[in-house]
């Protein structure tokens, strides 16, 4: 269902801290570092980035949870690690005005479902809760790790440790910081949504938050399973206070069906066009 921007709406949403934005691989797009490089943030450009210059099996190229498993089988999970933390640890990489733009309105909670430190860095300035989804942990039942950052440093923390009235970024597939923990190869996947479809990849506190959030899902497209069940499974099925998603070009069937069944309406148009608007009209 197409939408036109609900301006007043978006405004009130936000000032009454119900309105959650949710990033998406494309919006990445348009961060580079001093050089003009592009950060890797599409399944493609990531497996090269796993790949390390070395050339996969045809069978894994371009998708980065199989060229991620193949690595991790054959080099093991430290270098999987460390591979991925060169880019979205190390990287200085320039926020673009979408990550300016979600410093200054202060969201009090953010999904992430990208990897890199930029949402993190954004929020650097004010003391904040970051919740960091995790695969295969050991010795815990939950997949996720409760973080309070303060002072400049960052302490892990109960569940019911966590102030509500602190924002909170939610980084279901991992972030380098405060350690690195990653969501990516096959064997992740399987293990973190299997546990997010059984409850236990998502805190109660973030649970307790559905009923009265509206989305505002920003560089997502749902044409892989991936998207559509990550998407899924943290609005619960549906988003009772409704949301819109916000991408250009042609929809797939799959797509219409997953936005219609979610509650979500689309917007049409360019990532960069809607932040440009968004800062002078909110």
């Amino acid at each position: 269902m197409r939408a036109e921007v609900d301006w007043e709406a978006l405004r009130e949403a936000a000032a009454e801290g119900r309105l959650v934005p949710y990033l998406g691989a494309g919006a990445l797009e348009g961060v580079v570092d001093a050089e003009g490089r592009a950060i890797a943030a599409d399944p493609a450009a990531l497996a090269e980035v796993v790949a390390d210059g070395r050339l996969l099996p045809a069978k894994v190229r371009g998708d980065e949870a199989r060229a991620a498993m193949y690595v991790e089988l054959k080099r093991g999970r430290g270098v999987l690690v460390r591979l991925v933390d060169r880019v979205y640890r190390d990287g200085q990489w320039r926020p673009t005005a979408l990550y300016r733009w979600l410093a200054e309105r202060r969201f009090p909670y953010v999904i992430d479902t990208n990897r890199d430190r930029l949402l993190i860095d954004a929020y650097a300035d004010r003391p904040h809760t970051l919740v960091v989804g995790g695969a295969r942990l050991v010795g815990r039942d939950e997949r996720y790790r409760c973080y309070r950052y303060e002072g400049g440093s960052y302490r892990e923390i109960a569940p019911s440790e966590v102030d509500e009235e602190w924002p909170i970024l939610f980084k279901p597939l991992g972030a380098p910081l405060p350690r690195p923990e990653y969501v990516i190869s096959e064997a992740d996947f399987v293990d973190y949504f299997t546990e997010l479809m059984g409850g236990l990849a998502l805190p109660p506190f973030l649970k307790a938050r559905r009923e009265k959030s509206c989305y505002l899902v920003l560089g997502v497209r749902l044409v892989r399973d991936t998207e559509r069940i990550l998407l899924r499974e943290i609005l619960g099925g549906n988003a009772p206070q409704g949301g819109w998603l916000v991408c250009a070009g042609r929809l797939t069937a799959k797509e219409e069906k997953t936005i219609a069944t979610l509650g979500l309406r689309r917007v049409e148009g360019e990532l960069e066009q809607f932040v440009a608007e968004a800062e002078s009209l909110m």
